[in-house]
């Protein structure tokens, strides 16, 4: 019969969980009370009626500090949703192009090209060819090169053009 594994808890340890001699204490006012006895550190705890919570556990000896633990892993919980929010999805976007484009059509492609950099996100350009047009490759070529050059100043060629069996791809990314 095997042991059942103990649950690890997520976050850091708190009061008896924390199995060291000695810690590095911080009251409840913020002062740097040096090293002391973790029994010591246990008693202030209780006597201030909070919780000794371990802050930075890879220290010699770990750093811990005397605190609401509720408090603190609300705070804690609040800074990772702010960080997520403030967190930006990078997509990829795509154009697509043939080679006997007309120039209106083109400058309306070009029109949305940049309103997706001004948005942060990358854009992959496919130059389709159909029929004959896999004859003219070089017309699709002449193409993607004027793209790169239209948007050379807002960004930068992430990867050059390749084919991929009937398409042109190129993908382009915000500076």
């Amino acid at each position: 019969m095997k042991a059942t594994a103990v649950p690890q808890k997520d976050g850091p340890r708190i009061n008896d969980d924390i199995r060291v001699p000695a810690v590095q204490l911080i009251d409840a006012d913020g002062q740097n009370k040096g090293i002391v006895p973790i029994e010591e550190a246990l008693d202030l705890a209780t006597e201030a009626e909070l919780d000794l919570v371990e802050i930075v556990p890879n220290a010699t000896p770990p750093v811990c500090k005397i605190l609401d633990y509720g408090k603190f892993r609300f705070t804690e919980q609040k800074k990772l949703a702010e960080a997520r929010k403030k967190q930006k999805v990078v997509e990829i976007k795509e154009i697509k192009l043939r080679p006997g484009i007309d120039d209106h059509d083109y400058e309306t492609k070009m029109k949305a090209v940049k309103r997706f950099f001004e948005e942060g996100d990358k854009v992959k350009v496919t130059m389709r060819f159909r029929g004959r047009e896999m004859a003219h490759q070089d017309i699709g070529f002449r193409l993607l090169e004027r793209v790169k050059l239209e948007t050379g100043p807002i960004a930068k060629v992430e990867a050059e053009p390749s084919m991929e069996g009937r398409q042109m791809v190129m993908v382009l990314a915000p500076r």
